[in-house]
């Protein structure tokens, strides 16, 4: 099991690459970078790359609208190239809030474009000329569109790998399956194992059905956050707000997946107290109405006992990457959790 790491996009960024050299030693092997509605991601994984030499960088995630398939593909095969073929393109649909209220684009069939970005990607990576004649996206465009002057190309530079792996950030049945169709990896959110089955077991089977041998195994990245010791517990309050946002605050009522996914957990009632107080203002009342078990099972927070007990249930569950985010006082606190996680991964 891989142990992996998310940076924060919300400040401090340069204080905390520089750690990431000690996080590397102590035996982390991914780091993933956001971009939500912040910095951009590109500029922050590139500075990464030059801060390290073994870490694995990926995009966790960039969104599938506000670059075109062929950007997305320029990125990733750029990123691969300055970190010496580390780079993993995490990409994701994101909602509508923030793709037609921050980037003003329409939100629309995140599935059928996943496809084809990740098919366009592929085509770039492998220096064909790119020619795409799909639902959403064309290249060269189509007669009657554009000047007609259009062209296939291919791209300038040669990439380093020619199958750059693809993570899909997915929760929902239909995109789950696709991603365990045609991705290398997998990132679900609010990730309990226990339920993990009920929730995604049938898109999951269904999408490797179709799944092309040459892929490989799906890397199944399960996030935690991370706590060991006797007195940790109360550590667990610290998800509240942030789940509160996601099921509460992340979309508009019937339009919000985090919403939908506590749902489908079996917290139907919760799920819809914690929208209504949340849309209604009152984050701190939504952010109480959080289960106590959801924050529980979806962290690594507890007793080494404790801890390795969640360990053994995320592995048992299919997780193959262990996306942390450890909680400690200062960086000597958080690089020794890295260390001991790495060891108890390795004992799972």
């Amino acid at each position: 099991m891989r142990i992996g790491m998310a940076l924060s996009y919300s400040g401090g960024f340069k204080e905390t690459v520089e750690e990431l050299g000690d996080y590397e030693k102590a035996g982390l092997d991914i780091v993933y970078v956001a971009e939500a509605y912040s910095f951009d991601a590109v500029s922050q994984m590139g500075y990464i790359a030059a801060k390290t030499e073994r870490l694995e960088i990926a995009s966790g995630i960039l969104n599938i609208y506000s670059r075109t398939p062929t950007a997305l593909a320029q990125t990733a095969a750029g990123l691969d190239y300055v970190s010496e073929g580390r780079f993993t393109l995490g990409i994701g649909a994101s909602g509508p809030q923030v793709i037609e209220g921050f980037h003003g684009v329409p939100y629309h069939a995140p599935l059928g474009r996943t496809r084809e970005i990740i098919e366009i990607c592929r085509q770039v990576w492998r220096r064909e000329r790119l020619q795409h004649q799909g639902k959403y996206y064309s290249m060269p465009l189509p007669e009657g569109q554009g000047t007609g002057l259009g062209k296939p190309l291919k791209i300038i530079n040669h990439p380093v790998r020619a199958d750059i792996p693809v993570l899909v950030a997915a929760i929902g049945p239909k995109n789950v399956e696709l991603t365990a169709e045609i991705a290398n990896g997998w990132e679900p959110i609010f990730y309990l194992p226990e339920k993990a089955a009920d929730v995604w077991g049938a898109s999951l089977a269904a999408g490797r059905a179709k799944r092309d041998p040459a892929l490989g195994e799906l890397d199944v990245v399960g996030q935690a956050a991370l706590a060991i010791g006797e007195d940790v517990q109360g550590y667990l309050e610290f998800g509240r707000p942030m789940a509160a946002l996601y099921i509460g605050g992340m979309g508009a009522k019937g339009r919000n997946f985090y919403n939908d996914l506590c749902r489908r957990y079996g917290w139907e009632k919760e799920a819809e107290e914690i929208q209504d107080l949340y849309l209604a203002g009152k984050k701190d009342e939504a952010a109480a109405k959080v289960p106590y078990e959801l924050l529980e099972k979806m962290s690594l927070i507890g007793s080494e006992g404790h801890v390795r007990d969640r360990l053994a249930a995320m592995k048992e569950s299919g997780v193959t990457t262990l996306n942390i985010t450890p909680i400690a006082g200062d960086h000597k606190g958080r690089l020794a959790l890295i260390e001991k996680i790495k060891d108890m991964a390795a004992d799972a």
